[in-house]
């Protein structure tokens, strides 16, 4: 039997992520506006020193209030967990909706953007980091609404191998291409191979994790 709470807290996580996406996407309006008057495309504009540190440290910010209100939101580990991702994930969907809905931005999937900053510059289509976005939100649902119905989440070796696995396929592809990120250069075709691998491996993970035979109370 899930908890009203539970499902309580899930509505104002999914609020809150949708909510703080329209304050980063109002962010992005601005600096469109001053870096990208003719419209945002690649290659990459350098942000000044002092803007750049800015733009690092609101992007760290982001993170810690997505942790923030998941520690609040959770009981514990994993499901804390579960808030987190579907915090994230709902505010990168609703970020692209934002912009869509204020500059008409993106006008296809395939447009490329700037994903993050941290450690080096992200980027890629928008199809991808939606894509990811999604499978966070929905991963996170499931996990908070399984510790909050009786049943544990709990990962085994083969799982944490494959999730690392997917994770560092799909930052290499969103990082890998470093004449671009770094250099100011037009970026090479997107890996699209890469996106489905990881998505596989993580799509494996998950799956393992919740069938794991230990994963009930």
């Amino acid at each position: 039997m899930i908890e009203g709470s539970v499902l309580r807290k899930l509505f104002w996580t999914i609020v809150f992520g949708a909510s703080f996406a329209f304050v980063e996407s109002s962010v992005v309006t601005y600096l469109r506006a001053l870096y990208y008057p003719e419209g945002f495309n690649l290659p990459l504009k350098t942000l000044p020193g002092r803007m750049l540190i800015v733009e690092l440290l609101r992007e760290a910010a982001t993170i810690v209030m997505l942790l923030a209100v998941a520690a609040v939101a959770g009981r514990k580990g994993w499901q804390r967990f579960g808030y987190f991702i579907l915090g994230f994930g709902v505010w990168g969907l609703f970020y692209y909706f934002w912009l869509w809905a204020i500059l008409g931005w993106p006008s296809s999937l395939f447009e490329w953007d700037i994903l993050f900053l941290i450690p080096v510059p992200w980027i890629g289509p928008v199809v991808a980091p939606a894509l990811v976005a999604l499978g966070m939100a929905v991963a996170g649902v499931v996990i908070v609404l399984r510790v909050g119905s009786g049943l544990h989440f709990r990962p085994g070796l083969l799982s944490w191998v494959s999730a690392i696995a997917g994770t560092v396929v799909l930052l290499y592809s969103f990082m890998g291409d470093t004449r671009a990120t770094m250099q100011g250069h037009l970026p090479h075709a997107y890996r699209f191979d890469l996106l489905i691998a990881s998505c596989l491996l993580l799509a494996t993970s998950f799956i393992i994790a919740c069938r794991n035979p230990s994963a009930r109370r």
